[in-house]
Order: C-alpha cells, then structure tokens, then sequence
C-alpha cells in the first residue's frame, strides 16, 4: 500500500551519469562521487548499494534513539549496522536487495532492545519505504558484539 505524504519536510536530488561506473552529486554539491560496480575495488569510489546502507543506517539510528526516548534510554552511544546485500532473484527484473540492521545500545541486553528495534522499525521511513519489497531483518545484539565502525576492512 502507497501511504502519500501529508506534509513536505525536506526534499533533495541527486544527479546520476553514467551508472555504475560514472558518478553521482547532489544538487547542494554535499555529495559528489564517483561509482564503481560493487565487485570492483577502485580507490576513491563507493557504490550504490554503499550509499543506500549508509542513509539507512543513519535513519534508522534516529529513529531507535527517538524510540529509545521514549523508554528513557539515551541512545547516543548506540551501534546500528547496516547491511545491503545485492543478489539475483527469480523475477523477471532478476536482481534484489536484502537489507540486515543490527543495532547494541550500551547497558542494554540483545533481549530486551528487541521491542524498540521493532517500534523504531514502524517510525523509519526507510524501513516503512522497503516494507513489502526488500527483506529486512532486525538483530539486537550486546553491545560487546556490536560491529564497531570504522574496524571493517575497506580494501
């Protein structure tokens, strides 16, 4: 189901050419860069499928931490990870996404940040704009186990 906008809260474009392997920018010039296909490490370059991660994660983060809010939890210090994974499937557009967030908050069990992650799940406009289209899964985890940013491999 189509759920319209009632109000405009902010709006933006970005400008492609060239597809995978040209470059993306944003009208305001705040995001201009160069794209690579997912499978090739070319310095300087990221990927759709990187960007689309990362603008989920960040609202997805804003959404737990107005969650967590509301259950009394400073959510500053939480860890969302977000994994986009490009894939082929069986229809006739032949490609997909799968979408996988996990999400610690210190002081928290796994457990019991489950019911935010689902509550926040229904605030998300991401989550709400996938919902139905793109597998989503929610993963609450300690925090120890939390993936830390930036302690990935980049190559």
């Amino acid at each position: 189901m189509t759920v319209p906008l009632t109000r405009s809260l902010y709006r933006t474009t970005a400008h492609a050419a060239g597809g995978r392997t040209g470059s993306v920018r944003t009208d305001d010039g705040r995001l201009d860069v160069r794209l690579a296909p997912p499978r090739k490490k070319v310095p300087g370059t990221t990927n759709p499928e990187q960007l689309f991660a990362a603008g989920f994660a960040a609202c997805f983060t804003s959404a737990f931490a107005e969650v967590a809010a509301e259950f009394g939890a400073d959510a500053s210090a939480a860890r969302v990870a977000c994994e986009v994974e490009l894939g082929t499937t069986d229809t006739p557009a032949g490609y997909g996404l799968a979408v996988s967030l996990t999400v610690s908050l210190p002081g928290w069990r796994a457990a019991d940040l489950q019911p935010l992650l689902h509550r926040a799940d229904a605030v998300c406009p991401y989550t709400q704009a996938v919902r139905g289209n793109v597998p989503l899964t929610l993963l609450a985890v300690d925090h120890q186990d939390a993936p830390i940013p930036g302690a990935d491999d980049r190559g």
